[in-house]
């Protein structure tokens, strides 16, 4: 299957800009400007940009603790989540939500949760809404393999099923939750079997192919428009730890580097050479995604902390 340029272009562009924002604010926490933890995507590019890459301006999202991803592909501005990571007035969720809520309703993105599979059930209320309102879109529920196992993806998918709500349930199964090993935590080896318990098809992808990602997305966008909800699992790995205080004793040194030569912004860069693109416009597109990073840094620095006598500014509706 050919793919059209300006699709290839799109993905690339986001997983750099993920990549490099990624190892920006891991930087910028060991310098102790942010504060917290964090839950970093590296590894795990190819899905947010295959997945968001096929989606409408209609479709929304349902994102994760580990969401600066999901945002990015979907198309939120850079500072405004910079910002976010900084704690600074200019963030997008004006620098009270930080690292694992991250949101932008103006592009669909209705945020990120730190609650495992706490994102599920807002996904079938969008879809619900979407399908009430008919506005012809979708809703994208991103959670991870340790989410399939709670009780929220039971009720989540038995009642988009029942209701046929254009949802699309995306897991990315990065085979630990937290640390515990996938082969330990089900007796199952494919996810996506899952989804025959709720009659609805389920569908399992190499989560580290952005292409194959995009044309398995853009099949189950078209499926789920038509006749509801939809399991789609994409087999990937994060690189990093689960969260910034992880010492990774869990795992071997050698299944990292064997994931690692899996690289998918690497893959992609493979991919596009042998479709016609040169290493000049790959290196231009890289320049530009870090000085796009670093421009983020230095406008979300300019912001100021949000004012103390606004605390409790939106705790209300």
């Amino acid at each position: 299957m050919s793919f059209d340029n300006d699709i290839l272009k799109s993905m690339y562009v986001k997983m750099l800009l993920m990549r490099k924002f990624e190892e920006k604010v891991a930087q910028l926490f060991s310098e102790g400007m942010i504060h917290g933890t964090m839950h970093l995507y590296v590894g795990e590019e190819a899905v947010a940009a295959g997945v968001c890459t096929a989606l409408g301006d209609h479709d929304v999202i349902t994102s994760t603790h580990r969401g600066h991803g999901h945002s990015i592909a979907k198309g939120a501005g850079l500072t405004g989540l910079m910002a976010e990571m900084l704690g600074r007035e200019a963030g997008c969720c004006k620098g009270r939500g930080g690292s694992m809520h991250f949101a932008d309703f103006a592009g669909g993105n209705l945020g990120g949760n730190g609650i495992v599979g706490g994102s599920q059930s807002i996904a079938v209320g969008a879809a619900l809404a979407a399908k009430m309102k008919k506005t012809g879109g979708i809703a994208v529920c991103f959670f991870g393999d340790g989410a399939a196992n709670e009780g929220s993806f039971h009720e989540a998918a038995n009642m988009a099923s029942v209701l046929k709500l254009p949802v699309l349930f995306v897991c990315e199964n990065n085979l630990y939750g937290m640390s515990m090993p996938l082969s330990r935590s089900m007796n199952i080896s494919d996810i996506a079997v899952r989804a025959s318990a709720y009659g609805f098809p389920g569908r399992t992808v190499d989560g580290n192919d952005a292409t194959a990602v995009y044309r398995a997305a853009e099949d189950a966008r078209d499926y789920v428009k038509q006749n509801g909800p939809m399991l789609l699992v994409c087999n990937t790995y994060r690189i990093s730890g689960h969260s910034k205080s992880d010492t990774n004793v869990y795992r071997t040194q050698r299944e990292i580097d064997a994931w690692q030569a899996k690289d998918p912004v690497l893959r992609m860069a493979a991919f596009m050479l042998k479709n016609g693109f040169s290493q000049a416009a790959l290196d231009e597109a890289d320049e530009t995604a870090a000085r796009d990073i670093e421009s983020a840094v230095a406008a979300a620095l300019q912001s100021p902390y949000p004012d103390a006598r606004t605390v409790l500014d939106g705790v209300y509706a």
